[in-house]
């Protein structure tokens, strides 16, 4: 009695079918950027700018402590000026929020909503839809980071006139470098906040519950900030991403020194391919239930 099977048949995919033409990038943007938490965020940066004109308009203008002159203390000489410490106070805690928002809201949302299932079975390639998730995730958050010192920028030259930035340690920069200097500064911001979406991103694959994403993300930057405080770890410090999160800083000098930067976005962009790597990975063996 023979034991033989005939060869199954390759299952053909439906006429017209084309899975690089599945969830569009424009549909993706779309769907997000009409989501409340989208509008409210925006709205959350776009305000801040005015409540640090107004608390420098309460507390008169900023001085020097104990003899020495930072960042904070050149806020009002001008528009550029104001932009930089809008970017200074926010870019440790503040603008984490959205990052971690936007990157680890994403796929558990859909867990969540009990849509992801459905989205996989239109049919969306896996790969495809983390694809398009992290790459409007992503550029939400690069958005997110411009419009704040956009915002302050146009509020802080409507307030204290368009000029130099003033250097903390002497000298200025001329509007035009200053302006150059602050889309550098922007751009670094963005890379060391790869980390955060990393970990947002990963831990949105890996959950049904979009707060545990974002906030696992939030909660794992803080503790990040937290060591990086402990001076006793010496130079194994120097590997965590929060060490180099103000090396933007020599970005706003009359002579930039890029070495601290460079550093920075070497250690960020590393763990931030390890996490989206172990969250295509991750997301490509799970089990989608819901």
């Amino acid at each position: 009695m023979s034991t033989l099977t005939e060869p199954v048949e390759p299952v053909e995919a439906a006429p017209g079918y084309r899975a690089g033409r599945t969830l569009p990038l424009r549909v993706e943007l779309v769907r997000q950027l009409k989501r409340r938490r989208t509008l409210i965020m925006g709205g959350v940066l776009a305000v801040l700018p005015f409540v640090l004109l107004v608390a420098f308009a309460i507390g008169g203008e900023p001085s020097g402590r104990d003899g020495r002159v930072t960042l904070m203390d050149t806020a009002t000489a001008s528009g550029a000026n104001f932009a930089a410490v809008s970017l200074f106070v926010s870019a440790g805690f503040l603008l984490v929020i959205p990052v971690a928002l936007f990157c680890g809201d994403t796929v558990a949302s859909e867990a969540g909503w009990s849509s992801l299932r459905y989205l996989l079975a239109a049919p969306v390639p896996r790969t495809r839809l983390l694809l398009s998730k992290l790459a409007v995730g992503l550029g939400l958050s690069l958005a997110a980071m411009v419009l704040l010192p956009v915002v302050a920028l146009a509020v802080g030259t409507a307030a204290y006139g368009w000029g130099p930035l003033q250097i903390p340690t002497g000298g200025a920069l001329d509007p035009g470098t200053a302006a150059q200097r602050l889309v550098v500064v922007v751009g670094y911001v963005f890379v060391s906040q790869l980390v955060t979406a990393g970990l947002a991103f990963w831990l949105s694959t890996r959950t049904d519950a979009p707060l545990g994403a974002v906030g696992g993300a939030v909660g794992l930057t803080i503790v990040g900030n937290v060591l990086d405080a402990v001076t006793a770890l010496g130079h194994w410090r120097d590997f965590l991403p929060a060490h180099w999160q103000f090396a933007w800083a020599d970005a706003v000098q009359q002579d930039p020194e890029w070495s601290g930067m460079v550093q920075g976005a070497a250690v960020s962009v590393t763990y931030a391919v390890v996490l989206f790597a172990l969250a295509f990975r991750g997301f490509a063996r799970k089990d989608i239930v819901s």
